[in-house]
């Protein structure tokens, strides 16, 4: 068996990279695992080599014994499937998993994505044609936080009991709230909840992927500059192409 990872230190990335510990952490053989950092800011994503494995241009994808899979949800629901433990159900507890995980897909990434690009990353934009989409995301965000508080009321994860796919690919995003400027202090139990994944040692492995150990938690401000600039290229409008 092998398993190739391309990925990068980035909430997409990091889901690949916990889920890959958590699955170590319980026991399960991967055979033999390769991780390749790609370098966004570098184009690494462009090369015809890697389009051969993901066409759309984005990290992570993973090569599975000769199989490509992109799309981190997707990627995270595949490796669930092939190697079963309580993070994916393989009886109908599943349906209490998936919809979770599909709503990180449609809601948290896109919404805290534009918020954070919006908030820090474009500059090509004037304050004024900022304001609004960072009101709109910005509100948005804290509806989905409240949606999360909804959900943690009834149990210590979003799916019930058991830490599952849905709390990494959800906790991957939530964690960088302090950079995205979204204010999760107001739901203790989110808060809680963050912390409690983050004392899992599966997942403190995992985040330590492209990320010095003294910067897991709390960016250097010289990596927070590098974020900045890196970021704000890859927003730009300029830099933004039309076709592959």
């Amino acid at each position: 068996m092998s398993l190739e990872v391309y990925t990068g230190a980035t909430p997409n990335g990091w889901k690949i990279t916990v889920m890959i510990e958590e699955l170590l952490e319980a026991g399960i053989d991967l055979g033999h695992v390769d991780v390749h950092q790609l370098s966004l800011s570098d184009g690494d994503q462009f090369t015809e080599d890697f389009m051969k494995i993901n066409p759309n241009q984005k990290i992570p994808a993973i090569v599975h014994n000769g199989t490509s899979i992109i799309e981190s949800c997707a990627i995270l629901h595949y490796l669930g499937e092939t190697f079963p433990t309580t993070l994916f159900p393989n009886d109908d507890r599943r349906w209490q998993v998936i919809p979770w995980l599909y709503w990180q897909a449609a809601n948290i990434g896109p919404i805290f994505g534009n918020k954070l690009s919006y908030t820090r990353y474009i500059r090509d934009a004037t304050d004024l044609e900022r304001r609004h989409p960072i009101e709109r995301f910005g509100k948005e965000a804290s509806r989905l936080i409240g949606v999360m508080d909804y959900q943690l009321a009834k149990h210590p994860y979003l799916c019930g009991d058991h830490f599952t796919v849905a709390d990494i690919a959800t906790w991957c995003w939530i964690r960088s709230y302090k950079w995205v400027k979204v204010d999760i202090t107001m739901k203790p139990r989110v808060v809680d909840w963050l912390e409690r994944v983050r004392n899992r040692p599966g997942v403190e492995r995992g985040i330590s992927f492209g990320v010095p150990k003294a910067e897991i938690d709390s960016f250097s401000k010289e990596r927070r500059e590098s974020y900045m600039k890196d970021g704000g290229i890859i927003a730009s409008n300029s830099e933004l192409n039309s076709d592959v």
